[in-house]
């Protein structure tokens, strides 16, 4: 099974990570898609959110980072993927996530959508919340990478 887990990773988190690591272990082949986004800045480059996730997945083998525009749908399909690997935290995510799984589904026969429950330790954690942590001077690295949250600072100490 070839699945597609796509996000901004905008930073990536150890949430992420985690749900990456665990959707490796079910898919023979797994595809991180980072969304483009022409209606959101993002804070780091594409080139910076790839090396982020490829230096915390350097050990998994059946793991690739691609970038793309447009629907994820066709983004799957492209690749010849069956499955969309979504992370869930919380009830909300599930609501919002439910909606996008039967309209994706909608959009291209074949194309079903796996949900993961986050750990414990990370259902609470967003990018928005480790952005907030990092401008405030605190220490992100229990939901981060120590790259990360380097980049984080650098990027963040003039806001």
């Amino acid at each position: 099974m070839h699945g597609v887990y796509p996000g901004s990773f905008d930073p990536i988190t150890k949430g992420h990570l985690d749900i990456i690591r665990r959707a490796a272990g079910l898919c023979q082949q797994l595809t991180i898609g980072i969304g483009r986004n022409s209606r959101k800045a993002g804070l780091f480059s594409e080139a910076e959110r790839i090396g982020f996730i490829e230096e915390g997945l350097a050990d998994l083998e059946n793991v690739e980072v691609r970038v793309f525009s447009g629907l994820i749908v066709d983004f799957a399909h492209e690749l010849g993927a069956e499955v969309l690997v979504r992370g869930l935290r919380n009830g909300g995510d599930f609501e919002f996530e439910m909606a996008l799984a039967v309209t994706n589904r909608s959009l291209v026969h074949g194309i079903e959508t796996l949900f993961l429950v986050a750990s414990p330790e990370y259902a609470f954690v967003s990018s928005s919340l480790i952005k907030e942590i990092v401008r405030h001077g605190g220490d992100a690295t229990r939901y981060v990478s120590a790259a990360v949250q380097a980049g984080l600072r650098q990027k963040l100490a003039n806001s």
